[in-house]
């Protein structure tokens, strides 16, 4: 099994660490979205990372899906039975994958427009999506012990990539939210290997 993906996505490493975390061997592949490699395009006509590939080639794509896919294939070592609880899990891990998207649409509004081109208002109004959603989660925060779940690697990835791009901009006030990824890594000891 191949994981394509790209260490600075928040979207891979949620993955990759759920497989790790499920017992899923699978190769993590390292992909440059921006060549269009024939193995990507070839499995995934989004051309986005991260992909997973089956050992009898079948390719699955976009996190979400993949998570699933693991769960189904390691009979629920990601999301709980119980519907309600199952429920909540899927928030979380869509609340931070939301984040995600907008801390991403503020990347790349920066990244691929001329400092002239920037639209201020865009990039304020992504900021405010990511300030409610990191001033929910200070607020609600996870029970976090042995059993791990979608939702946590999601949270994991997330402020990752969160200290990555806008490392001093987003701790303040929010010290749960600050000091849960020291909580996160005693249940989940691999954690560093999943470094930026």
């Amino acid at each position: 099994m191949k994981i394509l993906y790209s260490p600075a996505s928040p979207y891979s490493n949620k993955v990759r660490m759920g497989a790790h975390y499920a017992g899923i061997a699978a190769e993590s592949v390292l992909t440059d979205t921006n060549a269009n490699p024939p193995e990507l395009i070839g499995n995934n006509p989004l051309g986005k990372i991260p992909t997973l590939i089956t050992p009898a080639g079948k390719a699955i794509y976009d996190s979400r899906a993949i998570m699933h896919f693991i769960d189904r294939e390691t009979k629920g070592k990601l999301y709980p039975r119980n519907a309600e609880k199952r429920t909540e899990v899927e928030m979380l891990e869509a609340l931070c994958d939301g984040i995600c998207d907008s801390l991403l649409a503020i990347v790349y509004e920066k990244r691929f427009h001329p400092p002239e081109k920037i639209h201020q208002p865009w990039i304020d109004r992504q900021w405010e999506k990511v300030v409610r959603g990191l001033d929910y989660l200070n607020a609600n925060m996870p029970k976090t012990g042995a059993k791990l779940h979608a939702g946590h690697f999601a949270l994991a990835a997330m402020l990752r990539y969160i200290e990555l791009r806008f490392s001093g901009e987003w701790q303040k006030g929010r010290p749960k939210l600050k000091n849960w990824p020291q909580k996160f890594e005693k249940f989940f000891p691999d954690y560093a290997q999943f470094k930026i």
